[in-house]
Order: structure tokens, then C-alpha cells, then sequence
């Protein structure tokens, strides 16, 4: 039977069985097309543990594969062929024995203190022109506020609604934010300022679109795209490489050094395991340095 046709029911199962995401289906796709055009086999009865091991050295000698991307083809794929096995159209599963490297474990890109406040203080500098250089302004200030302070992934603040955002209480509610999670998010004095002003931009320009952060010329919800304009903006007058998951980092490390504790750190970022939230104790020198001081022998002179 055909790869490609058997697929295409597999996508349909992965969403309405199995509850996945549209992102999570893409990379399903992604992966099932990469290996039906590197391995040349279009029929399922041909796949097998060597064709499936020697799609994986390709990936990782030729392509330069990092472990990372190692790991999501391969999960991708189990997935695949587990339900192709329980479907009764391939005999087993050679992913089952393949195994995968271990993941690099590097500590993530993040903004120092100064550098976080000097993005936001050029944001909102900026000689922007135009009618709409107020709402612009308060807008893309906005936008980089929330990532600093609130630690939210780029879909996560695209995905904001204007119900969402709860100015008077200090709280943002993440609907079916990564694992299709809903959770609130605390926010701060600072941040609630830049939210409000662009509350008030946002509706003397008649804003009327559910989405809270949206298009200036636009009555429509802020796009990718244009999250990625305004980043590159900001990158080119920063002179510092910056994303939306450096800043979502930036939040982590800041929270840790300012005393927060990692339960709560982990809560307010949506991770499931409190392992993943682990990783920003080794990003903040000062946090560990901190700590240090709590060792008992620390008053004795030696």
C-alpha cells in the first residue's frame, strides 16, 4: 500500500484520535515525506530495519543532522510505523530497534539585565512615523514587554485574545498554550503599564478584532510575519541577535536571579516536566553564586 495514501489517514487519526496539534501533524508530514523521497520507497511492505537505519546514517553523515533533529525524525516516524503495525500493514516496527543519540545539552541564549532594558527602552524610542506611530509604538513595546516579563512562547502571545488580558488583575490567561494546556500567567507593574497604553492606542485606531495584539493597517490579529519584521527591526537597532525564544529565555534566567523559585518559574512557563525548567539554574551565574553563600562552612576560616 502507499506510503503517501496511508498517510493521509494517519493525519486524520493523529488529530482526531490522538488529539495532536497542527504544528505536531506538519512535522509528522514533514518527516514522512523527507523519508519517502530519500529512501525512494513508496510502498509499506518495503520498509525495513536496513532501508530505516541507512535513512538515519544519511540524516545524520550527509545532512549534518544535530541530535536534536535526530530525535524528532525519529519519534515522528515510530509514531507512524506503530500505527501502521497496529493497522495491520507493516509487519514491525524498525524504529523499535534503532536507537538515538543522546541530546546535546546546552545551556540556552539569553539577554543580560542591561541589554533587556536597553531592547525596550529602543522600542519605544524609536522615531517611528505615520498617523499610527503612537499605536505602533506602545504596540511593538507591548510585544516585547510580555516577552521579558512574562515569559510567553510566540504562538502563546500571538494567540492572546483581548479577553485574555486582565489589565485590573494582573494576569494573562494562556489558552491551549504547547501540549494543549490552558494556565495564568501573573504579570507585573511595568508590564501592565505597556499593556495598558496599548490598550489605549489599540482602541482610539477602533480595534475591534478578538486578537489583542493586532495589524496597524489592519482590523485583523498580529501574523508571524510580522512578528518577525518587528524583531528583525528591533535586532538591527540593538545590534544583538535576538528571537522570541531567547527573550522567553531572557524572562526564565531574570525570574531565577531576582529569588523566583523553580516550581513556580516552571508553572508560569507551561513546561509539563519541571526537569526542562531546570536547565535556566545553570544559565544564571548570580542565582548559583547566591546559593553558594548558604554552604556552612562559609564563616570558617581555613
Amino acid at each position: 500500500m502507499d506510503i503517501r495514501i496511508l498517510a493521509q489517514e494517519f493525519y486524520d487519526y493523529a488529530h482526531i484520535i490522538r488529539g495532536n496539534t497542527k504544528a505536531t501533524i506538519n512535522r509528522f508530514r514533514w518527516t514522512i515525506n523527507c523519508f519517502v523521497s530519500d529512501t525512494g520507497i513508496t510502498d509499506i511492505s518495503k520498509v525495513n530495519y536496513e532501508t530505516t537505519l541507512a535513512f538515519f546514517y544519511r540524516g545524520r553523515t550527509i545532512r549534518k543532522w544535530s541530535s536534536a533533529t535526530y530525535h524528532t525524525y525519529h519519534v515522528s516516524l515510530l509514531v507512524f510505523f506503530r500505527w501502521c503495525v497496529l493497522k495491520g500493514v507493516l509487519q514491525d516496527n524498525p524504529l523499535e530497534r534503532i536507537e538515538k543519540p543522546k541530546l546535546e545539552k546546552r545551556l540556552p541564549k539569553k539577554l543580560s539585565k542591561e541589554l533587556a532594558l536597553r531592547l525596550l527602552e529602543v522600542v519605544f524610542n524609536y522615531p517611528y512615523k505615520g498617523y499610527d506611530k503612537n499605536f505602533i509604538r506602545a504596540r511593538n513595546h507591548a510585544i516585547f514587554a510580555t516577552f521579558i516579563f512574562a515569559g510567553l512562547r510566540m504562538k502563546e502571545l500571538l494567540n492572546l485574545h483581548l479577553t485574555d488580558v486582565d489589565i485590573e488583575h494582573y494576569t494573562l490567561f494562556i489558552r491551549q498554550g504547547k501540549g494543549s494546556k490552558d494556565r495564568v500567567v501573573p504579570i507585573s507593574y511595568p508590564l501592565a503599564q505597556s499593556l495598558q497604553r496599548y490598550v489605549v492606542e489599540r482602541n482610539m485606531l477602533n480595534k475591534t478584532c478578538p486578537e489583542f495584539f493586532v495589524s496597524s493597517n489592519r482590523n485583523l490579529g498580529f501574523t508571524v510575519s510580522g512578528l518577525k519584521r518587528i524583531i528583525e527591526f528591533a535586532r538591527s537597532c540593538l545590534g544583538v541577535h535576538i528571537n522570541p525564544h531567547m527573550l522567553r529565555h531572557t524572562f526564565a534566567t531574570l525570574m531565577l536571579e531576582g529569588g523566583c523559585d523553580i516550581y513556580s518559574l516552571s508553572k508560569m512557563m507551561g513546561h509539563s516536566d519541571i526537569k526542562t525548567t531546570t536547565i535556566y539554574l545553570s544559565a544564571t551565574t548570580s542565582h548559583l553564586r547566591s546559593q553558594i553563600t548558604k554552604h556552612p562552612l562559609n564563616t570558617v576560616s581555613i
